[in-house]
């Protein structure tokens, strides 16, 4: 039984209310982590008709709902999230998915549940992030009196007693990434915080409580000084020819793969974006044996909502195998192909990538081709400052001066001499086309139609509508006109739009996914052959497959 993770959360929050009276009234709590190393770790367990049970053994209880029971227990945040199987079914409590207890009362709401896999949880019990756009931002706070379970008392840290390698075991000890951004009152204020000793941390250290502090207290703070922090989501992508290449994988607890059903470049740019990477190049499923993984929901990734808070356990054969360019990314365009250039000036600096604009100036057409073939897009079809944006004055000062040959950008030379000013509104925007073509043809306007996902694949017909089409022969400049013929794939890999996309010529990088492989054993998917520029029947919306 799955229920939506964030009517999950509310739920729990309802359930938590709707128990006020009887939790006041017999001074006992409702909820309880068992089992593991402190109260703040171990198998979920709810207390109702006065008997306790585990609880929320459905595939949707993840990380946001973690991070409520770790809240209500007055831990820290949430850290990690496991799903138990057990050999044996087991008596359940389980909350109905659509109940309120104020409404129908705490009874109707509770079902008894018959399961054989538990939610196990760790929160952080010395330290915690409150008011943040994730669970790995928001102001951090120190629990000083962690002896004491039955009076935990939280502060916020000044931030002139915390510095950058605090923040890193920080970030590390609540499961997250490297720390990303520290500043005061980043996440808010609660007045001048009671911790009044200045961390020491080498930086090695599991627990910021683990860390060396000051003899010395200090003995005022300013309001507004409280230490906000944000750390990146943990992330990464392995055993590919640079860290912007290879296996996805997130932690939660620990390291898995994520498998991505129907994702496509679009995701991938969301993945790449976390990563501090370029633009997104490519992606396959790749095979593996049966083994745990993560699976995310779609909606979530296009969201941009954090990837580890909606992520839930999964079995699966396939993973994720993303390409990212880590030397130039588009920026706020309208699609994967378009956007304002950024160039990564700090490359050789895993740890501090250093993204910068680059001035309209020291960019010129070549330049432009060189960029569009590194993201794997088609030939630059605008170039104007300022097009998507401006940033302030770009950080590059040297002219580009490609042939027009080169594999990437920073391949080029470029001047000796470095730009003294650029002035504002100049910072480069690059429109590419995208990577379509017809092949095979009598002329460049007629053939089989073919995009370049890091290879060049024929289009397969499932769900393309004759409108869509058209809208590539007026994306080639081969007129709005079109007849459409469907051809026989020959038993070769094809690009397939996932469902539900709405493809058209400007989102087809975006949608296409699905590698079909066709065996001799199939019926051959067809492939869609165009003739642009002729007169046609009026295009509508119909698939051109029954």
């Amino acid at each position: 039984m799955d229920m939506n993770p964030l009517l999950l959360l509310m739920l729990l929050m309802l359930w938590s209310s709707g128990l006020q009276a009887e939790v006041k009234h017999n001074s006992k709590e409702f909820l309880r982590l068992v089992g593991g190393a402190s109260r703040c770790a171990g198998t979920l367990e709810l207390k109702h008709q006065g008997e306790w049970r585990p609880g929320f053994g459905g595939d949707s209880f993840q990380m946001k709902a973690a991070a409520a029971v770790c809240e209500h227990l007055n831990c820290g945040s949430a850290v990690s999230l496991r799903r138990i199987e057990m050999s044996y079914s087991i008596s359940m409590w389980l909350l109905r998915e659509v109940c309120h207890p104020s409404d129908y009362g705490l009874p109707r709401c509770v079902l008894s549940w018959g399961g054989s896999s538990v939610r196990e949880i760790t929160c952080s019990d010395s330290v915690r992030l409150l008011n943040g756009t994730s669970l790995c931002s928001g102001r951090l706070e120190v629990n000083y009196n962690q002896s004491n379970q039955s009076k935990q008392s939280w502060t916020s840290v000044c931030e002139a007693d915390f510095d950058q390698q605090d923040a890193e075991v920080v970030c590390r000890e609540l499961g997250c990434g490297p720390p990303s951004a520290l500043q005061g009152a980043l996440y808010g204020d609660v007045g001048a915080p009671v911790w009044s000793k200045e961390f020491q941390c080498e930086g090695h250290e599991s627990a910021l409580l683990d860390c060396r502090s000051s003899n010395s207290t200090r003995s005022s703070c300013s309001p507004g000084k409280a230490v906000g922090l944000t750390c990146s989501e943990p992330i990464r992508l392995v055993g590919g020819a640079s860290r912007c290449a290879g296996t996805l994988e997130l932690k939660i607890g620990e390291w898995r793969p994520v498998d991505g059903p129907n994702w496509a470049l679009k995701e991938a740019a969301v993945a790449c974006k976390h990563l501090d990477c370029g633009s997104a190049l490519a992606i396959e499923d790749r095979q593996s044996s049966d083994r745990a993984v993560w699976r995310i929901p779609l909606n979530l990734v296009w969201s941009g909502s954090p990837l580890r808070e909606f992520a839930r356990s999964a079995i699966s054969s396939t993973v994720l195998y993303l390409t990212c360019s880590d030397s130039v990314r588009l920026l706020n365009g309208t699609s994967l192909c378009s956007g304002r250039l950024e160039v990564n000036y700090n490359q050789s600096n895993q740890s501090k990538q250093s993204w910068t604009s680059v001035c309209e100036a020291d960019f010129d057409q070549q330049d432009a081709e060189v960029v569009c073939r590194e993201i794997g897009c088609g030939p630059p079809s605008s170039l104007q400052g300022a097009l998507y944006g401006d940033m302030g004055a770009p950080v590059w000062s040297k002219e580009f001066q490609c042939e027009g040959h080169e594999s990437t950008l920073l391949d080029c030379r470029s001047s000796n001499s470095t730009r003294s000013s650029c002035s504002p509104g100049k910072a480069v925007g690059l429109t590419c086309s995208e990577p379509i073509r017809l092949v095979g043809g009598a002329s460049r306007c007629a053939g089989i139609l073919e995009v370049k996902l890091g290879e060049w694949r024929p289009v397969h017909t499932l769900r393309l509508t004759l409108k869509e089409a058209a809208a590539f022969c007026e994306h080639l400049n081969c007129g709005s006109d079109v007849s459409v013929k469907q051809r026989n794939s020959s038993n070769r890999p094809l690009w397939a739009p996932r469902p539900y996309c709405g493809l058209t010529y400007f989102s087809a990088m975006g949608c296409l996914k699905h590698t079909i492989i066709v065996s001799s054993s199939w019926r051959s998917p067809p492939v869609l052959e165009l003739t642009c520029s002729v007169r046609s029947c009026k295009h509508n919306n119909s698939p051109l497959l029954p």
